[in-house]
């Protein structure tokens, strides 16, 4: 009697923000390499809010921000075809605000790229309010281009796993490296100033509290060997007092980092943990960040 290997998370297609910006040309190169890689469609989209513009411009004026959009729009198939012959490229031309327009050409299973500064605002921001918008709101993995496009692979995809909840969306970033043939590490945080002035305040209580975490993340690891019995799957728990901080340092030496979003609703609307937050603003390398509704589908498949 053969043991059957569970499905695999299938990586979709590939939508990408067309802006004009280096950045965005940046992430547009990053993402039709994504997609060649996935052997997927990527989707080129140019939000240019004229459903809401209209209410206040004339039609001369958003006759103009049309055409405008679909120059940048075909422009841009042309750079991203001479790159990648082969790629199947759409195009769209979205009247929406730029997070909207994203969000709705992702769809349920799309992947949708941003790169880290868009036009307009201060040249000090490191990531524009669309990056923003997306990475905390979208219901699909969003991944924002960061790091030297130029820089040479690694070889290696990093996930910054907690515990044992993770396992939903660590297979997005297991079908990822797989995509890359690359080898996957999981890296877990153990700040010990997390639990000063909590029950756990004894020497051996922390101790326990330490080797519990490294036995959820091997368990992890042995999950997702599972589901990719031949990626190379290592695991790691860091010790330090700052989490963003080793995350970042990681970043240097890998090729993409991987993180679930966390529950987190501020004001109006969902919001990024400080952790992406961070690592979103700082990181060496592109960072994807995989929400909850979408982890929570990958993990009952």
């Amino acid at each position: 009697m053969t043991s059957e290997i569970p499905a695999r998370p299938e990586l979709g297609n590939v939508v990408v923000g067309v802006d004009g910006s280096p950045s965005a040309r940046t992430a547009v190169l990053w993402a039709a390499a994504e997609a060649d890689r996935r052997g997927r469609t990527l989707h080129l989209v140019h939000a240019d809010d004229t459903a809401r513009r209209a209410l206040f411009a004339d039609a001369e004026r958003i006759q103009e921000v049309r055409e405008r959009g679909r120059d940048l729009l075909v422009e841009t198939v042309r750079a991203v075809q001479e790159r990648f012959p082969d790629l199947a490229v759409t195009k769209e031309l979205s009247r929406q605000e730029p997070v909207a327009g994203l969000r709705a050409a992702a769809g349920h299973g799309g992947t949708i790229v941003v790169g880290s500064r868009g036009l307009g605002g201060f040249s000090t921001l490191m990531l524009g309010s669309v990056g923003l918008g997306v990475a905390a709101r979208a219901e699909t993995p969003v991944i924002v281009v960061r790091g030297d496009g130029d820089r040479p692979e690694s070889g290696s995809v990093t996930a910054a796993v907690h515990g044992a909840s993770d396992v939903g969306w660590l297979l997005v970033a297991a079908a990822e490296a797989d995509a890359r043939k690359a080898a996957l590490r999981l890296v877990s945080v153990w700040n010990v100033l997390t639990h000063i002035g909590s029950v756990a305040t004894m020497l051996d209580d922390l101790d326990e509290i330490a080797r519990q975490r490294v036995h959820e993340i091997k368990a992890l690891a042995d999950r997702v060997r599972d589901f990719y019995p031949g990626l190379n799957v290592s695991h790691h728990v860091e010790t330090g007092t700052s989490t963003p901080g080793i995350l970042v340092e990681a970043t240097a030496h890998t090729d993409l980092l991987v993180m679930g979003r966390e529950h987190r609703v501020l004001g109006a609307g969902p919001s990024l943990g400080r952790v992406a937050h961070v690592l979103i603003h700082h990181a060496d390398c592109p960072v994807e960040i995989v929400p909850p509704a979408f982890a929570t589908r990958v993990e009952e498949m």
